[in-house]
């Protein structure tokens, strides 16, 4: 994750869909416009879910990370409307 200086993180591994989306659209909320959130969230759903409804909100996806642990870190950049 060196690539991208990394504003905040939020772990949502504990919640199911479609709370996954709503828990990281607050996080994203929180942040600047140019700030880059790490989103970690489990194998599945999530991994289906939350990246395009993340790319519909019109934000950028810069990446995602298979951990090998059977989460995820999705990193993306807070886009201004």
């Amino acid at each position: 994750m060196a690539d991208f200086n990394i504003d905040d993180t939020v772990d949502i591994t504990d919640v199911v869909c479609p709370v996954t989306f709503v828990k990281a659209k607050v996080a994203l909320e929180e942040l600047d416009d140019g700030q880059i959130l790490s989103i970690k969230m489990n194998d599945g759903e999530p991994v289906q879910n939350v990246p395009r409804s993340i790319k519909e909100e019109g934000h950028q996806i810069l990446k995602l990370i298979n951990n090998e642990d059977g989460t995820y870190n999705l990193i993306v950049k807070k886009v201004g409307d």
